[in-house]
């Protein structure tokens, strides 16, 4: 069956090629589509629905924790990047810059926001004065733009949707919680909502955001093996206020320049959605994040029955959405229930509800998973059964990726095994580091493979690696390498 509805939908199994799989199905699930303009995407409604979701659950956990939005310019006077020399020199290859408008050459070309570390910094020199105009937690939903050279829908586009938070703090400790508490933030919308487990902790020097002190990440890995950057929250120091004079008064009537982060995630999280839980049929959606969890399908041979099944039907979808489920009747009758089960399958709605003509006479629904497995369900109990279920699938697709991502590491690699297990195909391998530039380097020259993060207490192992997994010096930390997107 399974092979039947790949080869009709024209999607390309994962096995054979992890890549063509994905593309088919971000265009088969009708969630996004190539755009006129090279390098960029369209979000279909099915994609946007998702990351209106998305929106939905981080906006509520970013007010749970006193942050509140605002909106600040497309276009930041290029002069701006140039004060903070590490963060121009890191984003230059990817500016698109504005030299002309309204028919004139500008007097200062514009440079189409990347990021917007640079005006923010420019309002909140006027904004603060004294220490008690601090901490400021501001977010923003909005699109940016980088040059790249090689796209992938979702992945990595010129133009993309993401959230950026900004904050300003009296102390380095506030600033560094902040930065801390924003990855965990993160990390529980990425489990909780996603179904998608990620490891957190600290980037390298090398891997860190351009202008920031330290760079915290939550890594995901996905079904081929390859690491995605999920999420990245930077404790910056002080380095944009310096750049920008945000100084303020402290309570001892001395001057000090603010204490900073910035954070965010994007659009490429419903990448990460496709890749951690989809399969050869198509789209597998997480309920808590699904457009549409429920779809009902009526199904009648005559059309003495027809009204009956329909009326059936409805009632099941007014129960279900008076308690609070998305769910729709599909009632299309120019097509088969089977067309009508590879429809929805390929676009992934957790759970199919089957009414006919017998399910009626008998006061029941056939509740089918996405994930596999039908049972009937009494319509009396129809909401509760509903949700049972849609918990269970949430649970499950967790419970899969982690177990997935645990079979697919590796710990105490030496140089030899983390040579292999990459050109192997790799997942992630964890090891020792020396903490040497050099070594990093070199393990990215030949494998390929780049340290994800310094990993966290939780997640590092046990007992701890002795000696760098490249150079056989003694460690400093413990690392996670990866192949990634």
């Amino acid at each position: 069956m399974a092979k039947e509805q790949t080869a009709e939908k024209g999607i390309t199994s994962r096995a054979e090629d992890f890549a063509a799989w994905y593309n088919d199905v971000v265009l088969k699930a009708e969630l996004a589509d190539y755009s006129p303009v090279r390098g960029c995407m369209v979000i279909r409604p099915r994609g946007y629905r998702i990351w209106e979701l998305m929106q939905r659950a981080l906006d509520d956990l970013f007010k749970e924790t006193g942050h509140e939005n605002a909106y600040f310019p497309l276009f930041i006077p290029q002069s701006f990047l140039a004060r903070e020399a590490e963060h121009v020199e890191g984003f230059s290859p990817q500016l698109a810059v504005v030299t002309h408008g309204g028919g004139k050459e500008l007097e200062e070309p514009l440079v189409v926001r990347p990021t917007s570390e640079t005006i923010i910094y420019a309002m909140l020199s006027k904004w603060i004065q004294s220490y008690r105009d601090l901490p400021v937690l501001l977010n923003q939903w909005a699109n940016v733009v980088r040059w790249e050279m090689r796209t992938r829908l979702f992945l990595r586009t010129t133009e993309f949707l993401w959230q950026e938070g900004h904050t300003a703090h009296a102390t380095a400790e506030e600033a560094e919680a902040e930065a801390r508490t924003i990855l965990g933030v993160y990390r529980r919308f990425m489990e909780e909502w996603m179904a998608m487990p990620v490891l957190t902790g600290q980037k390298t020097d090398a891997e860190k955001f351009a202008g920031a002190v330290r760079t915290y990440s939550c890594e995901a890995l996905m079904q081929d093996n390859r690491a995605l950057q999920a999420g990245t929250s930077h404790f910056l120091g002080q380095n944009f206020a310096r750049a920008f004079g945000v100084q303020f008064q402290t309570a001892q009537g001395d001057m000090d320049y603010v204490w900073s982060t910035s954070w965010g995630v994007s659009t490429r999280l419903i990448g990460g959605l496709v890749m951690t839980h989809g399969d050869d049929v198509g789209l597998v959606c997480p309920p808590r994040l699904a457009p549409l969890q429920v779809v009902v399908v009526p199904i009648w041979k005559s059309d003495t029955d027809s009204g009956s099944v329909l009326e059936a039907a409805r009632r099941v979808e007014d129960a279900l959405r008076a308690g609070g489920i998305r769910v729709n009747v599909d009632d299309r009758e120019s097509m088969t229930p089977g067309a009508k089960y590879y429809y929805w399958e390929l676009r992934g709605v957790p759970v199919r509800l089957e009414v006919g003509p017998r399910d009626v006479a008998q006061g029941q629904v056939v509740l089918a998973r996405r994930t596999g497995g039908k049972v009937p369900v009494p319509v009396a109990s129809v909401l509760e059964s509903v949700k049972a279920a849609l918990e269970e699938i949430q649970a499950e697709l967790l419970r899969a990726a982690r177990e997935r991502r645990e079979a697919n590491s590796l710990r105490h690699v030496n140089r030899d095994q983390l040579t292999e297990y990459m050109e192997a195909g790799g997942g992630f391998a964890y090891g020792g580091f020396c903490g040497s530039p050099e070594c990093e380097v070199e393990i990215k020259e030949r494998t390929k493979a780049t340290i994800r993060v310094l990993p966290d207490p939780e997640f590092r192992s046990d007992p701890p690696p002795a000696s760098c997994a490249w150079c056989g010096k003694k460690a400093v930390t413990e690392a996670v390498w990866a192949r990634a997107y």
